[in-house]
């Protein structure tokens, strides 16, 4: 009985041409550079836009707690019922 010979795979070198062209590899660089600097900015004004929210949000929270902390009700319903460590 003969061996069987082993074939072995072709080299991947024609794979690797044949690649999609991307389109990254059309645009030239000065549009790609123009457009990084879009997507920069995009970000840079969403992330203000998130700070000034979040500084919104303190303000308000702050100022409903100083509501509160005028409110003798509030304070009655919410303070703590262990009146003999302040005697």
């Amino acid at each position: 009985m003969a061996k069987s010979k082993k074939r072995t795979p072709a080299p991947k070198t024609a794979v690797a041409q044949d690649k999609p062209t991307t389109l990254k590899d059309l645009l030239s660089s000065d549009v790609l550079e123009k457009l990084k600097a879009q997507a920069d900015e995009a970000k840079a004004a969403e992330a203000a836009l998130k700070e000034q929210e979040r500084q919104q949000a303190e303000e308000a929270r702050q100022a409903e707690q100083k509501r509160r902390d005028n409110d003798f009700e509030y304070l009655l319903n919410n303070s703590a019922m262990d009146w003999k460590k302040h005697k």
